[in-house]
């Protein structure tokens, strides 16, 4: 079962409302989509999200790295041969996690359909259902509060609320009024996107514990860079901190996890350069006794099943942040996975499900 051809194809999705955080204003899933094709007919599936301000990678530069430097190095290999391919990419690129991370789902699609079991069953089939959480921009309050409301209408009951991006006065006001208007059985979980001080961290939650806002966690306050401040946050809270841009490699979730400078992990594939190395700072999270989240950027469907596949697989991944999908106007991507309300539900359907791709 050996590569003979890789193509790349970009993919734009519109979503149905600007998604804005305290770093990036996104108005389209902008995305590589990376088929791999086989000697006895079977083709792959991999999805790479151009997001500049967290991978440092825009479309030309997925494109550059896929078929141009990791591309010639797989043609002739055998995708049973997994480890081998890995080293050989390994050997040739570094960094450019969403081009390897969309190589290295394609691989595992082939194989998973090779097996004839769906992704998540060869990951470890812990379970075929998820629930997702749904984020709620940063915008003025009034518009925060609108969306929170029609997303509890459209049966969720977990929401992401992003601050960050003016005072720390303004987040907790922002999230104070949400947290009236959503009523106490609606769990709140807050995404700063980097853009806190430590101090301001601190201050923050501590504020938001004594109003008893009843915040489920805090996602990633201070700068990716951190790691002793995100320490001392973590240390100096009640409120559960994750890491999300703190954490690229099991090297990073090594560091924090040694000086516990978090209490969850978001593993995000676009980050983690693909599957393998997702699964081994699971495992490395595992025996610290930490929990996961998956989460996504804004990303097509294709990626977004592979996330969803490896959320399945596990365990230790508790928590989901998988809402990208349901951002979109309309999903070019035609696969098995179904949205219900908050619920995830996977098919029997062999590899990553992707059944179509809908390309302009």
């Amino acid at each position: 079962m050996k590569i003979v051809a890789i193509e790349t194809k970009r993919l734009m999705t519109p979503l149905k409302k600007t998604f804005k955080t305290a770093i990036r204003t996104v108005t389209a899933a902008e995305s590589v989509i990376v088929l791999i094709h086989c000697d006895d007919g079977t083709t792959g599936f991999g999805g790479a999200a151009a997001t500049p301000v967290i991978t440092g990678e825009s479309l030309s530069s997925i494109e550059e790295a896929v078929l141009n430097i990791i591309g010639p190095q797989l043609i002739g290999e055998d995708i049973r041969q997994k480890a081998r391919i890995a080293r050989k990419i390994d050997g040739v690129v570094r960094h450019n996690t969403s081009a390897c991370a969309a190589v290295n789902m394609a691989i595992y699609d082939c194989l998973a359909k090779k097996a004839n079991l769906p992704l998540y069953q060869l990951l470890g089939g812990y379970s075929n259902q998820l629930k997702t959480d749904l984020t709620v921009s940063v915008n003025a309050p009034e518009e925060m509060i609108a969306d929170a409301k029609q997303y509890i209408r459209e049966g969720f009951d977990t929401l992401k609320i992003k601050v960050g991006g003016g005072s720390i006065a303004e987040d907790i006001e922002r999230v104070s009024i949400i947290r009236q208007a959503v009523g106490e059985s609606v769990k709140l979980r807050l995404d700063a996107n980097q853009s806190w001080s430590e101090k301001e961290a601190i201050a923050a939650i501590r504020q938001m514990e004594a109003d008893g806002l009843a915040i489920e966690l805090v996602e990633q306050p201070l700068p990716a860079w951190d790691f002793e401040g995100m320490k001392r946050v973590t240390q100096s809270v009640l409120t559960p901190i994750m890491a999300d841009e703190s954490v690229f490699s099991v090297q990073d979730a090594a560091k924090l996890l040694a000086i516990h400078g978090c209490d969850i992990i978001n593993i995000k594939l676009m980050k983690t350069g693909g599957i393998d190395e997702a699964l081994k700072i699971n495992a490395l999270a595992e025996s610290f006794g930490v929990n996961c989240m998956i989460g996504c950027m804004i990303e097509s469907s294709v990626s977004l099943s592979a996330a969803i596949h490896f959320a399945a697989a596990l365990p230790n991944v508790t928590r989901c942040d998988l809402d990208a999908a349901l951002m979109f106007r309309s999903d070019p991507v035609i696969s098995g996975i179904r949205y219900e309300k908050d619920q995830i539900l996977l098919s029997s359907d062999p590899g990553l499900g992707i059944q179509k791709v809908i390309f302009d």
